[in-house]
């Protein structure tokens, strides 16, 4: 077992090399950052009058945009705004300036604030900050240089202030709007600023993120809106105690909601966790690159949202290094509505409306640029997750697939030790979701319920689950998880692994969309896996060819010449029939799952990809005995091939195998190979037997 692990992880870092330049690249890119203690709470929304007023001084504009509101909100509106007149700010920024104490209060009256002291480029002393520039263009600032330039990067700087809440007093999020109009890499950042709450507000268009929450312990975010964005709409970063409640998040070109790094309090526990760091509840994202993303995405509770109309519904991952928490482990997924997450953005990329300045690109006209390579059409992505549970969601609608996992090698995070390299995808849970119906009963199926690359231990899924790849899957256990799950594979399928990595190298600095990857658009003899079998397939078409050719010869000799009575004979000519109409048997079977096999690739068909390899098996089981009585050698490894090539069809169709630490298709193709190159040997023209008087020793190829 030792050194099967030692060679997956070799394998695994050779991979990783493939990918890790691309990926690097992509990563949100922060300061170093440490976890909160763990000791603040979720903070508490407070009523009664604020402490500091916010508003514009236009009243016709605020009178039009309370018109609507029910009486009694409209009355308070106008009482607020004409104290605010009075004794209020103009500008977020300036209230949040004046908070003194742990406690205040800032009320936001309906209206656009743009922060105009806030966006002039850095002079001075700001403008030759000594940091970092990260690959996207922005420099990576300490906390002391956000204090002392807080304009730098943000609109509205929310540094260091303790339990701070930041309504808006309009009917919904929208009356509010902080707008950055893309000057800025976040419109609100809150950095250390344990126990602040947001509430009804909208913050939107950055090159960013709308609402950026770091290294805090306790926060809320409560029916706010984000929207427009380069990458995120919320993100959350290397923070604790926190909520997200009735939020919705559209138009980012990465995650709407993005909880990265959470509190990684449950790592090294099983399912049985003491509490969740995060918690989001009622909120709904779509119309993104991804409904939500969590790269260390720990400790999450996720429960009664909607991630609908992304190109992905969820996505929870290992992939990026310098994240705190990798890899990612402990979310929970239960009764969320995740559907037709089918969005296709990389149009946008193609045609070169991406490469324009964001301002130029037109999200608000539905333009998303996506910065991540993902395989639109699917519901929920784990990509290097262990001990994620997802239960009780309604998954529906998705053309590609409802749920997909597979692992990330360690290397990929930055992690170069061996013995890591395989520790991902693990006992992740999938139980008593519903698939293919919405709501209202209509049949809305995805093209598989679960893909999956088949790497890690103790992955089980519910036992009603629809289509699969591969068709049969581990069952969860009623009672008991730990014993759920039967395989412990350390890659994943040859085919699937070629094809992420190849997927992996996704750019959209560069606008390189992967040429062979159906995500981006390849489909049918232009998708690498049905290249990779096309290949494969001519190859071995040619040698069962040739067999049979060479064995149709050895009759027709054996037919022709008069073989004297006194030579012995090993079977005698009928053998020699005997062995051909063997050969011929399995060259029409080996022929059929040949042909079955590119077709499989294309369309995306595991149980035909199954099919065809017992067909396979047929050829290479009828040959080899066809072959022992000249080759036996040869013939018996032949026939070796064969039984690997039914074992695997039985692994895909039947039962996963769970004893093995490589699955069959690893072990069936480094043994085909070689019996590849063997039956080249064999089949290579031989000298003319010199004595002429034995013609009948002719038989098949040896």
């Amino acid at each position: 077992m030792g050194h099967l692990r030692k060679l997956a992880s070799i394998v695994a870092l050779a991979s990783g090399l493939l990918v890790a330049g691309a990926g690097a690249a992509l990563a949100h890119e922060e300061r170093p950052v440490t976890f909160p203690d763990g000791t603040g709470s979720v903070p508490v929304l407070r009523q009664g009058e604020p402490d500091l007023l916010v508003c514009k001084t236009d009243k016709s504009d605020f009178e039009r945009r309370i018109a609507q509101f029910p009486a009694d909100l409209k009355a308070r509106n106008l009482d607020l705004f004409a104290k605010c007149q009075e004794t209020g700010l103009r500008h977020v920024q300036e209230a949040v300036d004046r908070v003194n104490r742990p406690g205040m209060t800032i009320a936001i009256l309906p209206g656009l604030y743009r922060e105009e002291p806030s966006r002039p480029a850095p002079t001075g002393a700001c403008a030759r900050l000594p940091a970092r520039w990260s690959d996207w263009g922005y420099q990576i600032l300490s906390y002391e240089q956000q204090l002392q330039c807080p304009h730098n990067q943000n609109l509205v700087a929310v540094l260091g202030k303790q339990d701070l809440q930041i309504e808006g007093t309009g009917a919904g999020p929208l009356d509010v709007v902080i707008d950055a109009e893309y000057s800025k890499l976040n419109a609100v950042r809150a950095d250390r600023a344990d126990g602040v709450y947001f509430r009804n507000l909208t913050a939107q268009r950055t090159t960013f993120n709308s609402l950026y929450v770091l290294e805090t312990d306790g926060f809320v975010i409560d029916r706010v809106l984000t929207r427009w964005n380069d990458e995120y709409g919320f993100l959350t970063f290397a923070s604790d105690h926190g909520l997200y409640t009735d939020c919705e998040a559209y138009g980012n070109g990465d995650g709407g909601l993005y909880p990265g790094s959470a509190s990684n309090l449950n790592e090294g526990r099983g399912h049985d966790v003491p509490r969740y760091a995060i918690e989001i509840r009622r909120c709904k994202s779509h119309d993104n690159a991804l409904g939500y993303s969590g790269t260390a995405g720990d400790s999450l509770w996720v429960h009664d949202n909607e991630f609908y109309d992304n190109m992905v519904g969820a996505t929870m991952d290992s992939l990026w290094p310098s994240h705190p928490g990798l890899p990612q482990n402990h979310a929970k997924f239960e009764n969320n509505k995740i559907y037709d997450n089918n969005r296709d953005y990389y149009r946008h990329t193609r045609d070169g409306t991406c490469a324009k300045p964001p301002a130029e690109r037109g999200y608000e006209r539905g333009v998303v640029c996506s910065q991540v390579g993902v395989p639109p059409g699917t519901g929920v992505i784990v990509a290097g997750g262990n001990y994620n549970v997802f239960s009780n969601n309604q998954v529906w609608g998705h053309r590609r697939a409802g749920f997909q996992l597979f692992g990330v090698p360690a290397f990929i995070r930055g992690e170069e030790d061996l013995a890591k390299q395989a520790d991902t995808s693990d006992f992740n849970r999938y139980e008593r979701n519903v698939f293919g119906v919405s709501p209202t009963g209509e049949l809305r199926p995805n093209g598989l319920d679960v893909w999956w690359d088949g790497q890690g231990s103790g992955n089980c899924w519910q036992a009603d689950a629809g289509p699969s790849s591969p068709v049969v899957l581990p069952v969860c256990a009623a009672t008991a998880p730990e014993l759920s799950g039967g395989t412990r594979r350390l890659l994943a399928e040859p085919v699937k692994l070629v094809k992420l990595y190849l997927c992996a190298d996704f750019s959209a600095a560069q606008a390189r969309l992967p040429a062979g990857c159906d995500w981006f658009g390849a489909s049918g003899l232009g998708k690498v896996e049905t290249q990779l079998a096309l290949g494969g397939s001519l190859v071995l078409g040619l040698v069962a060819g040739l067999f049979w050719w060479r064995s149709r010869q050895t009759v027709r000799q054996a037919a022709r010449q008069a073989v004297p009575q006194t030579v012995p004979q090993r079977d005698g000519g009928s053998g020699v029939r005997r062995r051909h109409r063997l050969i011929l048997a399995g060259t029409v079977a080996g022929g059929l799952g040949l042909v079955l096999d590119v077709v499989a690739a294309a369309v995306g068909s595991p149980a035909q990809t199954g099919a065809a390899l017992l067909l396979m098996g047929a050829w290479w089981l009828c040959l080899g005995s066809a072959l022992r009585a000249g080759r036996p050698v040869f013939g018996w490894f032949t026939i070796v091939v064969g039984v690997l090539a039914c074992l695997d069809a039985f692994d895909r169709l039947v039962y996963l195998i769970p004893v093995i630490p490589l699955g069959p298709g690893w072990i069936r193709g480094l043994v085909t190979g070689v019996w590849v190159l063997w039956a080249v040997v064999v089949l290579a023209p031989r000298r003319a037997r010199a004595v002429a008087e034995q013609p009948a020793e002719a038989e098949v190829p040896r």
